[in-house]
């Protein structure tokens, strides 16, 4: 969580309009957002940092490499951000793409204050969420790792919803046993129930192993 809050989100903005760019970029300043301008797709992709929090809100229409590819580029590098399209024109099948692409919101310049603070900071807010879920995930992983591979299987068993006598006669041992493997991982797992253990499980993909009748 530390590293969630080391730097306030920032607004990348990609317009290859001078005037468009420093408009924009003092409206939102005076509201107390954090931009980083950019004249063109590529100069951004040469300097972008996916670790750093934030949102993208680009031009449609740029020379050579506009919006939409900018959106396919970094979507095909599982670097996405949330975006928000901006446009000189009400372009409904770009727009369309726009959205299908996972777009936040498609605006029409010139752009109404209200809308576009609007769209960035539910922009910033989904970038915190999927960072906040991403880091949560990576906890659970890193505890995940620490399990043994019996204390994996017994976790596999456990969340298919198999009972301690059930578990041990297909693992080949007794019950006893079961129960010490089964307060290990909820130890190393940090689970305070079984529920607990089969939510997180179901965050990292743990599926039940194969049973067969």
């Amino acid at each position: 969580s530390g590293g969630l809050s080391a730097r306030p989100p920032t607004i990348f903005m990609v317009d290859d309009d001078a005037s468009v760019r420093q408009a924009i970029a003092r409206l939102l300043q005076a509201r107390g957002l954090a931009v980083l301008t950019y004249a063109s797709a590529l100069e951004f992709l040469e300097s972008y940092d996916p670790k750093l929090p934030g949102c993208l809100l680009l031009d449609l229409a740029m020379p050579g490499f506009g919006g939409l590819e900018l959106q396919r580029v970094l979507t095909a590098r599982g670097e996405a951000p949330p975006m928000v399209f901006l446009s000189g024109c009400a372009d409904v099948p770009d727009s369309v793409q726009a959205m299908k692409g996972g777009a936040i919101d498609f605006l029409i310049k010139p752009v109404d204050e209200g809308l576009l603070i609007n769209a960035l900071r539910n922009a910033l807010e989904k970038d915190l969420a999927t960072r906040t879920a991403r880091a949560e995930i990576a906890k659970i992983q890193t505890r995940l790792a620490t399990l043994t591979p019996r204390e994996t299987e017994v976790l596999r068993w456990v969340v298919s919803g198999k009972l301690n006598k059930q578990t041990a006669a297909a693992l080949g041992t007794v019950e006893k046993t079961i129960k010490v493997h089964r307060a290990r991982v909820m130890e190393k797992m940090h689970a305070q129930s079984l529920a607990e253990l089969v939510l997180l499980a179901a965050r990292v993909g743990i599926s039940p192993p194969h049973l067969w009748n």
